[in-house]
């Protein structure tokens, strides 16, 4: 399944991996931030010492800088697309369709779903993107 990325998201992505050593897998690229995907266990080496390299990067792009790591476990990889937020997701299978249930205490459900859907609507892109999961639900 390939990523489809933009010519401003491969330009981020390049200076992303040059700055900071890391193999990045994917390149969002919103209004106030860019989301990197970074391949399973360059968390440390994406973020750098102290976060100096996700610093470096949001001088050099102009814009937040998130990052959230990889896995090939598609419920592991959502749950880390909502961290520091500890979530429960369960994947489902309705008619062929794969979906995603993700499980928060009700106090940070406003959180996982972002203002104005900013966050679920991360996820459910990100999902798709790399396990062609349809759907994300918050419960």
């Amino acid at each position: 399944m390939g990523v489809k990325l933009s010519a401003e998201s491969i330009r981020y992505l390049t200076l992303f991996e040059n700055l900071t050593g890391a193999s990045v897998k994917d390149c969002l690229v919103y209004d106030d931030k860019v989301v990197f995907v970074v391949r399973r266990g360059d968390m440390g080496v994406a973020i750098g010492k102290g976060g100096i390299n996700v610093e470096r990067a949001k001088e050099l792009i102009g814009k937040r800088i998130e990052i959230i790591e990889h896995s090939d476990d598609p419920a592991e990889f959502i749950a880390n697309i909502f961290k520091p937020i500890k979530v429960n997701v369960r994947l489902m299978d309705k008619g062929g369709v794969k979906i995603a249930q993700v499980s928060v205490s009700p106090d940070l459900k406003g959180i996982v779903i972002g203002k104005g859907g900013k966050n679920i609507n991360k996820a459910k892109e990100l999902a798709k993107r790399h396990h062609d999961i349809e759907d994300v639900i918050v419960r």
